[in-house]
């Protein structure tokens, strides 16, 4: 799986989540972009994520993440492994 076709997934997942269906999405998206993206959409979009990709993600690793790029390089690694 290449990464514009996570980018594609991960967007989807955010539209989904965060009822915004017409919601534009690039690698420099983050939380701070969407008023919509708190703590609690947070928590359902990586559950969505975890669950679409089936792996897992630990906190230390959530918590370095800056933007929708950084989420993309993170999924590709895990998925590499």
């Amino acid at each position: 799986m290449n990464n514009a076709e996570i980018l594609q997934t991960v967007s989807d997942i955010l539209r989904e989540v965060l009822e915004l269906p017409n919601l534009a999405v690039t690698i420099t998206t983050s939380a701070a972009d969407i008023d919509e993206w708190d703590s609690m959409t947070h928590i359902q979009i990586i559950a969505s994520i975890e669950g679409k990709y089936k792996l897992r993600f630990a906190l230390g690793e959530l918590q370095a993440l800056k933007n929708v790029g950084d989420m993309i390089e993170l999924i590709q690694k895990k998925l590499s492994k």
